[in-house]
């Protein structure tokens, strides 16, 4: 009976020596990755990180784009407003990046203009955009006459701001407007989801099989793979419209208009890009989380809807 107790007690010594080992091995493994820990490079924590920035930037870029396409379809002066509020937005963070610089643009005036470009745009003639620009000219040429501390870079800077924050994203604008044939706005609507699908392209696959930087010096997160993937998507739409007859031209046509609004997109994404490192900004602003500022969501649009204007303009489309 005695040895059988004993054997009973041994038995459980070694089980309760077993588990002391086992959790002392647990505390050693846990203690040497408390370093990865703290700096969030464990791969449980890369993740989970990757994934929340995903479901962030998906559903915030949703959201915009809904209320984007909501306009669009109900009427130009829905649209008109909408961008609006966008080029003011826009411009208001382009301001505050000079004021960073050591710049004083003109804000009161400049986004004034702002609001003005994409109403003005409703009209459906460029002739009137092209009015207010010039009178826009004068107005900032008498300000600077009556300022004597207003600076030339000053003025540039408040010629400028307007000009590319608004008047290029009011080509949605005219797009939508010259739309005779389409009512429910269905080529503003491609154009704009090429450069949308573009950006979320060149988003993925950048971040899966990037590897070669774009443009390490202006922006180090964007990839060869990443460009070339955006360009893909952007070239589908656009053929998957002209297909579908959305957009009334030829397969070829839509396949260059695809690339020229991609390479173009990607030329606007930059040059945003090159502004705020010259300011030491990773965003222009934090209005939409998961894509920074108003700016940082539409530098791919400002160039990429002008662009397209162009083409379709040219292509006798609108």
């Amino acid at each position: 009976m005695i040895k059988a107790k004993r054997t009973v007690y041994s038995k459980r010594t070694r089980v309760g020596q077993g588990l002391e080992r086992g959790i002392n091995r647990l505390e050693k493994r846990r203690n040497k990755k408390e370093p990865a820990r703290k700096r969030g490079e464990l791969k449980g924590q890369i993740a989970r990180a990757w994934t929340e920035k995903v479901l962030i930037r998906t559903l915030s870029g949703a959201v915009y784009a809904i209320a984007i396409v909501a306009c669009i379809f109900l009427d130009t002066s829905a649209l008109a407003l909408a961008i609006a509020g966008m080029a003011w937005l826009c411009c208001s963070e382009f301001f505050r990046m000079a004021h960073k610089a050591g710049y004083a643009p003109n804000e009161f005036i400049g986004l004034f203009v702002a609001l003005v470009f994409p109403v003005v745009a409703q009209l459906g003639s460029v002739v009137y955009l092209t009015c207010v620009v010039v009178i826009y000219a004068m107005v900032l040429a008498a300000y600077y006459i009556i300022t004597p501390k207003a600076t030339i870079a000053d003025i540039a800077l408040s010629f400028i701001g307007p000009l590319y924050c608004s008047l290029m994203l009011s080509h949605i604008v005219l797009i939508r407007t010259a739309e005779a044939t389409q009512p429910l706005g269905i080529v503003t609507l491609a154009v704009m989801g090429s450069v949308w699908v573009e950006d979320a392209a060149a988003y993925f696959v950048g971040c899966n099989f990037g590897r070669h930087r774009l443009a390490p010096t202006i922006s180090p997160n964007k990839s060869v793979e990443g460009f070339f993937g955006g360009l893909v998507g952007c070239i589908a739409i656009w053929l998957i419209a002209a297909y579908l007859n959305f957009i009334p031209v030829g397969l070829p046509f839509a396949a260059f208009c695809g690339l020229c609004v991609g390479v173009i997109s990607v030329v606007g994404d930059l040059f945003e890009s090159r502004i705020k490192r010259s300011v030491n900004l990773k965003d222009s602003g934090n209005i939409i989380p998961g894509h920074g500022g108003l700016l940082d969501r539409n530098d791919s649009m400002l160039f990429g809807c002008t662009m397209a204007y162009l083409l379709l303009h040219i292509g006798g489309i609108l």
